[in-house]
Parts: C-alpha cells; sequence; structure tokens
C-alpha cells in the first residue's frame, strides 16, 4: 500500500493509500468514527465504518486518544466538506502509540503552561501555522539575496569584542582568554563586502538585555546584507524592496496558515515601495504634537515608536538620529555632524523596529577616535581597522530581525511564538 503525505491525498483521489500520523481529534456516531489525523503536512478526516473494518481497527478507534500516532489505511474520497477537499474511507487503523493524559487539552491554558510545554504546545495548528509563516520568511530572505548577486557569507558566534554595547553582551570563556556571543555579524560583513561587493551573513544573534517586553528575545536571527559603494539611500532603498518581496511571498504562498491565524491581510498587501520616509528631527516633532513626552537626543523607545509607525499604512523609515545614540561604526552626516547617516525601519500595527542600519564610517582616523570615545578596547579592532586602509569605500548596510517580522506578518502580540523555542529573560527551557 502506497504511503503518502496528507498535502499530497488529493493527487490519490480513488486510491487507496495509507497515511501516517498522529491524532488530532476524534469524534463518533455510534457506528462511525471520525479521526482528525494529522502528519505536519496537512489534517484529514478519517472516516471509520464498524460494518467495514474488522474488530481490531475497531478497538483500535476506542483505544486512541489525543496525539496517539497511528497509521490508516483506506480510500481517498472526495468531500468538499473536510479539510483539503478529501477524506480517507478506512480500512484498516494500526496504533504505534498511545499517548496518556496529553496536557494540552482542547481547554484555555495560561501561557506559562502554554510556554512549559512548548515542545508539545508545537503541535497545535496555531503555531504550525506560524512556524510554515516563519519558514516562508526565511526561504524569501535566501531567494531575495540570492536573486540579485549577493553572497551567503557566514559570520562567526564567538567573538572578541563587543558590535552593539558592551552591556549587553553573553559572556564566556574561550580556553585562555574571555570571548562574547554574537550581537551582531556586521563587521564581519564589512569585511567580506570588500572582497566580494555585496554580502548577507543569516544566523542567531544574542542580546543579554534585562527586557521582559513582548518584543525583546535574548536569542534570535537576524540577516544582515552589506554593500560596498552604497550610501544611505541606496540602504534604505535594498531594506524597501527586500521587505516588500518577503510580505510578497508570505501572502502568495501561505494563504492558508494566514487564515489559521485569522490574520487580516489587507494591511499587507499594501506594502509596496516606496516606503514613507522622515527624519529623526520629524519623529520627534511628531511625538511631540501627540502629546508624548520625549527627550531629544535619546533613542526612540517602544512605544515612541508604536506611535509613530500608527500615523503611516506602510513601514516607516526613520534616518538620521543624533550620532551620540547610535553605534560607534555609523558614518556622522557630512551636512550636519551632529546626526549619524543611519536608519530604522518601523513596521506598522503596533511592532516597531524591524531594521536597523546605514552607512558606515570609512575613515581610518575617525573610526580610531570614535573607538576610544566609547571606550573600547584597540586591539580587538585591529582587524576591522585594516578595512579603512586597505582600499576603503563608502558601504551600507542593516539587519533584519526574524522574529519581529514574523510577528508583524502573522499579527502576533509577543515575539515569544514567533520561534519554536524562544528564550527570554526567565526562559532557558524546553
Amino acid at each position: 500500500m502506497e504511503k503518502i503525505y496528507i498535502a499530497d491525498a488529493g493527487k490519490h483521489e480513488g486510491q487507496e493509500a495509507t497515511v501516517r500520523g498522529w491524532l488530532y481529534n476524534k469524534r463518533s456516531s455510534g457506528k462511525l468514527w471520525f479521526l482528525l489525523v494529522r502528519d505536519g503536512t496537512g489534517v484529514i478526516q478519517s472516516v471509520v465504518s464498524k460494518a467495514d473494518v474488522p474488530e481490531d481497527a475497531w478497538k483500535a478507534c476506542e483505544d486512541a486518544t489525543q496525539e496517539t500516532s497511528l497509521s490508516v489505511t483506506g480510500k481517498i474520497s472526495p468531500d468538499k466538506r473536510a479539510p483539503g477537499g478529501v477524506e480517507l474511507q478506512v480500512k484498516s487503523v494500526q496504533l504505534h502509540q498511545v499517548a496518556q493524559d496529553y496536557p494540552i487539552t482542547p481547554k484555555d491554558h495560561g501561557t506559562p503552561f502554554l510556554m512549559d510545554n512548548r515542545h508539545l504546545w508545537l503541535r497545535s495548528s496555531r503555531q504550525a501555522a506560524i512556524l510554515k509563516v516563519r519558514h516562508e520568511i526565511i526561504r524569501a530572505v535566501r531567494d531575495f539575496f540570492d536573486s540579485n548577486g549577493f553572497t551567503l557569507v557566514d559570520a562567526p558566534i564567538f567573538t572578541p569584542a563587543a558590535c552593539e554595547g558592551t552591556t549587553t553582551l553573553f559572556e564566556t570563556q574561550y580556553f585562555d582568554e574571555k570571548a562574547y556571543l554574537t550581537q551582531s555579524g556586521q563587521l564581519y560583513m564589512e569585511a567580506a563586502a570588500m572582497a566580494l561587493g555585496k554580502v548577507y551573513c543569516f544566523g542567531p544573534t544574542f542580546r543579554a538585555e534585562k527586557s521582559k517586553t513582548r518584543r525583546h528575545l535574548t536569542e534570535f536571527w537576524m540577516v544582515e546584507p552589506e554593500v560596498a559603494f552604497a550610501d544611505l539611500d541606496d540602504d534604505m532603498r535594498l531594506a524597501e524592496d527586500f521587505l516588500s518581496a518577503i510580505v510578497r511571498r508570505v501572502l502568495e504562498n501561505k494563504k492558508e496558515e494566514l487564515k489559521i491565524l485569522e490574520r487580516d491581510t489587507a494591511p499587507l498587501e499594501k506594502i509596496t515601495p516606496p516606503f514613507p520616509r522622515i527624519s529623526y528631527d520629524d519623529a520627534v516633532k511628531m511625538l511631540k504634537d501627540k502629546g508624548i513626552a520625549f527627550e531629544y537626543g535619546t533613542d526612540l523607545g517602544g512605544t515612541d515608536e508604536t506611535v509613530i509607525s500608527e500615523a503611516f499604512e506602510k513601514p516607516v523609515m526613520v534616518h538620521r538620529y543624533p550620532a551620540e545614540v547610535k553605534a560607534f561604526y555609523m558614518k556622522q552626516d557630512p551636512r550636519d555632524p551632529s546626526k549619524a547617516l543611519c536608519m530604522d525601519v518601523l513596521a506598522p500595527e503596533g511592532i516597531g523596529e524591524i531594521i536597523g542600519g546605514g552607512q558606515r564610517e570609512d575613515d581610518y582616523d575617525t573610526l580610531v577616535a570614535k573607538i576610544r570615545k566609547h571606550n573600547l578596547p584597540p586591539e580587538a579592532f585591529d582587524w576591522y581597522l585594516d578595512l579603512r586602509k586597505y582600499g576603503t569605500v563608502p558601504h551600507s548596510g542593516f539587519g533584519l530581525g526574524i522574529e519581529r517580522t514574523v510577528g508583524w506578518i502573522c499579527g502576533l502580540p509577543h515575539v515569544r511564538e514567533t520561534i519554536p523555542f524562544p528564550r527570554m529573560l526567565y526562559r532557558l527551557k524546553p
């Protein structure tokens, strides 16, 4: 008997086949059992008639509990009311393992309980849909850069120094010296861009922020492109094309998952270039006009980002923040040295920043002075400074956080559901 995946069941209409999976739910009408079987690719209704199956198959239906693993064999028949448009007319049932007292029942459970059982919560239709959207986003990320002349370059996880600030480093022992878990692959991508022109890295990054907000994780995935001979305007154009391509791919390929998530896709359908662009000064004026108490010269907080983004239907690009609140590697605006040639992309619908980037400082002496000003160890950046000694050029890049992007596209209230096993301030298990 041919073994098939549920997603392919429609191709086998009128044929006999075996589906292997787990019991999602079941109900009985006396002489019929209706088994909802899932296998990760979909769900199929399997109809078991007492008159048509051996006694042991009927007993298997009685014994099967939620999340019991099983194989069901029968004929694939059309049924427009059923999930996927087909159902299985069962001839035999084989139980592999009967699940006992599965903890996540159809009743409501609190978030701490569900997070403690994250390894099982992933089996729910909602969580599975989120993971499939996440997968599509990651595929779209890679396809966009791979089809636009970028080379994937892997950045190290262990680093000798800070990239985004010394207060958020996870320190570890590296043989006889200290090392840190990477906050960003950007510095290494700058080196790669001088070799290959257009590059990107994609991997986990770590921030030791003692934050409990709905937008923060201590371990998250980030994609970071870097382009030689690119200025801030080039960077912003790349970001809006990139983000629009991701949203378009999810809308095209994950319609069913977005339905499961009850995501209103109308706002997503408006995500096309160009995006609105406002300066930091413009953003501050918006906040003050709305009565928000904001101290000029500080970075935007989560509430500030939400207020600003709510004024736009598309992601909004905020550029030229005060240089004092940005990283040492950001290039100063030659027209106003108090500002940095940087930009953040704030997603609509209350998500806030999903992209941060800008033009890098390409002058050797200026960069040395900035490293000293930020009290960073110069010896850890000797290789980075070499890039300004041997053929330096203007260059730009950005980082996009996968989890916030998943949260925005899926319409989720918290980033903890955007990654299979979230790491937060008070969560290291499972």
